[in-house]
Parts: C-alpha cells; sequence; structure tokens
C-alpha cells in the first residue's frame, strides 16, 4: 500500500463495480486503494474502514473467495457490498440460498432503520440497484435488519456491539439514487474520515515525496501530448524542474500539424521538452507491413529504439518516469491475476537493461478524470487537458492495410475536418473520442462530370466513461451531412465518407 494520513481499503472480490467503488469513494475527497482480497494480510495503520465488493462468486462455490475477515471485523468499520454482505451472514451462520430468479435492477427500499448511522438521510421508497443471484434469506443473531425491499427482507444489516455493515444493492451505481449518501454516511459518520484528499493536497504531498526520492539525480519521460504523460510532465517539472527531461517524438502517425502545435505548447510553458522528428524512420520501417498486430509492433519498437537513442545523450539520468494510472495497477494486480502487458508502448517497455533506469510513476494513485483534475490544479493548457483520448500507434491503427506517407496526409486532413466539426459544434466536450478510419476500399463516384475510383473513410465517435465499454455518437445528421460534404470536397482522394454506428462490445473503439 502507498502509504497516506487516512485511506479506506477495498477488498476486490472479482466485481464488475469494484472500480466504481473506488471512484465514488474519491469522489467524496476520501483517499481509497483496491487490493485484491488475498493480498491483504495485516491491517495497516493508516486504514480507517475497510469495504468488501460484490462478485461473480456465490458464497457456496468452491472457488469463491473467503479471506480471514477476523483482520479487520471490531478493528475498524466494515461494509460489505453484495457478495461482501451475503459472505459476512455466511461465515456467522446465517443463511445463503439461491434465488428464484437473478435479482437483477431497480428495487425501492420499503423499510428503513432511520436510527441507523448507515442510513442517515436515505429516504423511504428511493431506487437502489440489485445485481445478484443468491439472497440472504435468514439472519445470524448478532445481525440487526437496517432496510428491506419488497423482494429482499435483508438488504441491509448491522452486526451488533461493532461498526460491521451489509448491504445487498450496490450504491456505487447510478441507479441507486442515494447511494452516494450512503457511502458519504459510511466514510464520514462511521470511519471518521476527514474528507480532505483534494487535487491540491494530491500535489503537495507528491513535490515533497518526488523530490526526496529523486534528489539530486535527472529524470526522464515519453511524452506524448496525452493527458497522463502530460501531466506527469507538469508534476516533474514543478517538483524538479530543469531535472525533469521530456522527449516527444515524432512518429509520422500523429494528427495533422501536432507535433509543432504541442511541442510549441509545452515550449511556452516552460516544459524542458526535446523533440524528435523520426517520420522518415518509421515510414520505411512500416513499408510493406498491413497486420495490424505487426505494425503496433514496429511501432513501438521504433519508439523504444528512438527514445534510447535520445536517453544515452544525457548525463546522469537515473530515473525514468511512466504515465501509469491507478486502473493499469488494479488490472496488474486483479483477483484474477496479472494482466496481459499493459501500455508497452505508451510506458516505454523494452527499454535496454544497461541504461538501468529506475522507475518512477507519479500517477499511480490516480484515476483518469482524477488526472486531469490534478492537472487542472497544475495549470496544464487546457489544450492538453480537454484532448480525447488517442492510441499510441496513433493513425498507424487508423489506416487499415499498408502505411504511406499519401494515405497518412490523406487521412491527417479527414481527421482534422472531422474534429474542428466536433469542436465548433460543441459536440467535442460531449463526446469520449473521435476519429476517422481510412478504409482499404475503393468505391466508384461522381465529382463533375468525371467518374472518380476513390477511397471510402469512416468517421467514428464514442460515449464512455473508462474506454471498457462505448456506445456510438448519435451525432445530428445535419453535422454529418456537413462533415461528409466538406470531407469530400476538399480532401484530394476520398469520394465516400460513412459513420460507424457499433457499440464495444462487440466491436472495439479502434479499428486496428
Amino acid at each position: 500500500m502507498y502509504f497516506m494520513e487516512e485511506m479506506v481499503l477495498i477488498l476486490d472480490f472479482g466485481s464488475q463495480y469494484t472500480q466504481l467503488i473506488a471512484r465514488r469513494i474519491r469522489e467524496l475527497n476520501v483517499y481509497c486503494e483496491i487490493h485484491p482480497y488475498n493480498a491483504v494480510k495485516s491491517l495497516e495503520a493508516n486504514v480507517k474502514g475497510v469495504i468488501l465488493s460484490g462478485s461473480p462468486f456465490s458464497v457456496y462455490d468452491g472457488s469463491a473467495p473467503k479471506p480471514d475477515l477476523s483482520i479487520f471485523r471490531k478493528k475498524v468499520p466494515l461494509l460489505g457490498i453484495c457478495y461482501g454482505a451475503q459472505l459476512l451472514a455466511y461465515e456467522s451462520a446465517g443463511k445463503v440460498q439461491s434465488s428464484p430468479s437473478r435479482e437483477y435492477g431497480r428495487a425501492n427500499l420499503l423499510s428503513i432503520n432511520e436510527l441507523s448511522p448507515l442510513m442517515k438521510n436515505i429516504p423511504l421508497h428511493t431506487q437502489v440497484w440489485m445485481s445478484h443471484g443468491d439472497t440472504i434469506t435468514d439472519l445470524p443473531t448478532e445481525f440487526e435488519p437496517i432496510c428491506s425491499t419488497e423482494e429482499v427482507q435483508f438488504a441491509g444489516f448491522k452486526i451488533k456491539d461493532e461498526d460491521t455493515y451489509g448491504i445487498q444493492f450496490h450504491p456505487e451505481v447510478h441507479h441507486s439514487e442515494h447511494g452516494t449518501d450512503l457511502l458519504h454516511n459510511f466514510v464520514s459518520n462511521i470511519c471518521g474520515c476527514s474528507m480532505s484528499w483534494t487535487p491540491d493536497s494530491f500535489i503537495q504531498t507528491s513535490i515533497e515525496n518526488l523530490r526526496q526520492k529523486i534528489g539530486n539525480e535527472r529524470v526522464i519521460l515519453a511524452i506524448s501530448g496525452g493527458v497522463d504523460s502530460s501531466v506527469a510532465a507538469y508534476l516533474l517539472h514543478k517538483a524538479i524542474g530543469k531535472a525533469m527531461t521530456a522527449v516527444f517524438v515524432n512518429n509520422g502517425l500523429l494528427r495533422k500539424d501536432e507535433f509543432s502545435s504541442v511541442l510549441e505548447t509545452y515550449r511556452k510553458t516552460g516544459l524542458n521538452v526535446i523533440g524528435v522528428d523520426a517520420c522518415e524512420l518509421f515510414y520505411s520501417k512500416l513499408q510493406g507491413v498491413c497486420d495490424p498486430e505487426q505494425k503496433r509492433k514496429i511501432i513501438g519498437g521504433t519508439f523504444i529504439e528512438v527514445f534510447e537513442k535520445e536517453a544515452r545523450k544525457l548525463d546522469n539520468i537515473k530515473w525514468l518516469a511512466q504515465g501509469t494510472i491507478y486502473p493499469d495497477v488494479i488490472e496488474s494486480v486483479s483477483v484474477k491475476g496479472p494482466s496481459a502487458t499493459i501500455k508497452s508502448h505508451h510506458n516505454v517497455g523494452g527499454l535496454p537493461k544497461d541504461l538501468n533506469f529506475k522507475i518512477i510513476e507519479p500517477l499511480r494513485l490516480l484515476f483518469k478524470d482524477e488526472v486531469r483534475r490534478i492537472g487542472k490544479s497544475l495549470q496544464v493548457p487546457d489544450i492538453l487537458l480537454s484532448r480525447h483520448p488517442f492510441p499510441g500507434p496513433g493513425l498507424g491503427i487508423r489506416i487499415l492495410g499498408e502505411i504511406t506517407p499519401q494515405k497518412v496526409q490523406i487521412l491527417q486532413e479527414v481527421d482534422a475536418i472531422f474534429i474542428e466539426n466536433l469542436k465548433q459544434s460543441g459536440w467535442y466536450d460531449r463526446t469520449w473520442q473521435a476519429g476517422a478510419m481510412l478504409l482499404p476500399v475503393k468505391s466508384v463516384g461522381v465529382m463533375g462530370d468525371e467518374r472518380t475510383y476513390e477511397n471510402c473513410v469512416a468517421l467514428r465517435a464514442v460515449s464512455s466513461t473508462d474506454g471498457m465499454t462505448a456506445d456510438w455518437v448519435h451525432l445530428p445528421y445535419e453535422l454529418l451531412a456537413k462533415i461528409s460534404s466538406e470531407i469530400i470536397n476538399k480532401v484530394r482522394g476520398v469520394n465516400r465518407v460513412v459513420y460507424d454506428i457499433s457499440s464495444k462490445p462487440p466491436a472495439t473503439i479502434e479499428w486496428e
């Protein structure tokens, strides 16, 4: 665990909602961490409370997670959510049974113990969200019910003589109308958290820790123009100034004029950044390559080659900074086991061992929205903070088939028209991610009195909160018509525009 003056610990039993619990707690200005249920063997002094997450398992499954809860019970407040509540009841000889039908969706609280600290200011008949196959049918003698729904008699309980609670609904999801109030009651009224974990407090603590850790040594950071690497760079700059060198590589697959404009933005704000134009090197290595995975590997490997060359030019570099954020950390220690390679290109994986860098990750405690809040407090230019996510391989995976400089130029022009129209119409900030794909398809068209046989491009705009799932954005027909007309009229080589209306899943956001 990372030391904070106070924190709430979340034990992850594999629920799809576990990260959402953490986000809701963080929104209350309370620091929390997610750890696999089987990774915590003792209680740290700074833990003010523990939350047990839901789980896809039943308490009767042979492989169901069952940690030793005596580590926490009667020592700090405990809140079991869904499976966590069922586990508390089951281990105290209560009855947990399979429901006749899976209880999934909206329900309303028909009874509430208004004297319960957990249920303070939760109104009767408030809507909650259920998502479980088992239910508690009989409470142990030392348990007392604190709420119920029409279908679930024991929707919530407290264990007598200890600050241990359980609820069978999910307060962290949007559909639980007063879920945030319930979590506030737990962290504030029951755990006694000061609720003082803010962007400014994070920045102050981080600067002190970075200065102490780095000392008089120097740091190098690969910077992409994206939110994570930019905020990491500005935080390091505030902590150690010119001792941090950022390297911004133009791989020839960035958006139109992005290399020059982003580099200028960095330099105007005093960031110590080196710009490296390596377009020709990337193009030469990608020549004739069509397979998307091979393209990714070539782009990643070439980036490492360029970055290593720049790193060797600098003296006394001892640290490699990375833009790792908290979802990466959680995924790598998932209850399902370490994930496959996480952002290996973004995090400059594969650097030669003889460089002997120590790793520093100044944002590894933060979710994406928190990174933006930190960036705002650091006065990172809005042009960087408000940018849509952009893939590490850039336009290389938005050009289906072989990559050539001519194709890149075509797609850059198409993409620029699309993004500019989204900004002018107010749809850019209402969209999680948008971009254009150049398809390996030509079609017949008519321009003036001539027949054309030119390229087809696909536009993609999605809404999402974390990129794990996404839905297509319902852009107005009038806007799509304007964008299509402008692309076809202004971009030589394109005579057809289509709009991707696939969700994720089953499709992915990118096409390759």
